[in-house]
């Protein structure tokens, strides 16, 4: 026979010791607030609920479906860029992958190249799901935060493509130049929705180096139709290039020439 038996006088005293004290133990637990309920006591109060997340601003919710496509080199700060408000929006678009890079185009840049950087990017915010609103911004400029909030709340669920920026026309090539005339932005700033990426055409052709921004308005014209696109007019009054002045402020944003 074994050591151990549950017919045995002494396992059994000392299995109904070790219920009654577990027993003993549950009931008098003030987390279940059995023991009140036979003794007459005042039942303890109950734990009180967990603390309550205050609800998110709406404009942080706005913010969430923004992306800031900003093309980088080695001669950007990203220092600066990281310690304003858009630190939390921005995709770096790199020439070679490295930390903090959103896009990598593996390629290096140049200023004749940057048409190539501007397919680069755009072939990837395709893949981009959950981002309703682009801004395309350059590593020399900066934008005010409340102009952006203000922009989201207009025109968020628009159902057309939006291209926001101060548009212009290209000039001065030949009559059969594909670029001839095309409407582009600025290529300082410019903000687009998500209908505009879904249309844009990624397989636009040409021939030769070309600018970029109007490259990018090119694709488009291409594969949305420049009767199709809304075309906003950007406020310059809120976006700075080269150079942040403002009261006691005065900031050089293109210290070193980039290309």
């Amino acid at each position: 026979m074994g050591m151990f038996s549950l017919s045995r006088p002494r396992t059994q005293l000392v299995l109904l010791i070790m219920g009654i004290l577990i027993t003993g133990t549950i009931l008098t637990a003030p987390s279940h607030r059995y023991w009140g309920t036979f003794s007459g006591e005042p039942l303890p109060p109950p734990p009180p609920p967990p603390p309550r997340m205050p609800p998110r601003p709406a404009e942080d919710i706005l913010f969430d479906k923004l992306a800031i496509i900003f093309p980088i080199n080695n001669n950007t700060d990203m220092q600066f860029y990281r310690n304003t408000w858009m630190r939390d929006y921005l995709h770096p678009v790199c020439d070679w992958d490295e930390p903090g890079c959103k896009i990598v185009c593996n390629r290096t840049s140049t200023y004749r190249t940057l048409d190539q950087k501007t397919f680069c990017f755009t072939r990837a915010i395709k893949n981009y799901r959950d981002t309703e609103f682009f801004i395309k911004l350059d590593d020399d400029s900066f934008v005010d935060k409340d102009y952006v909030a203000d922009l989201l709340k207009t025109y968020t669920g628009w159902q057309k493509p939006v291209y926001i920026s101060d548009h212009t026309r290209l000039r001065g090539y030949g009559e059969k130049d594909p670029l001839r005339h095309v409407r582009y932005g600025n290529g300082k700033f410019y903000m687009f929705n998500d209908q505009l990426v879904r249309c844009v055409d990624t397989d636009y052709t040409y021939e030769g180096s070309r600018n970029e921004d109007a490259v990018f308005g090119a694709m488009v014209t291409s594969g949305c139709g420049e009767e199709n696109v809304e075309y906003i007019q950007e406020d310059d009054n809120k976006i700075w290039h080269k150079k942040y002045e403002s009261k006691n402020k005065y900031i050089d944003l293109a210290h070193i020439k980039n290309h």
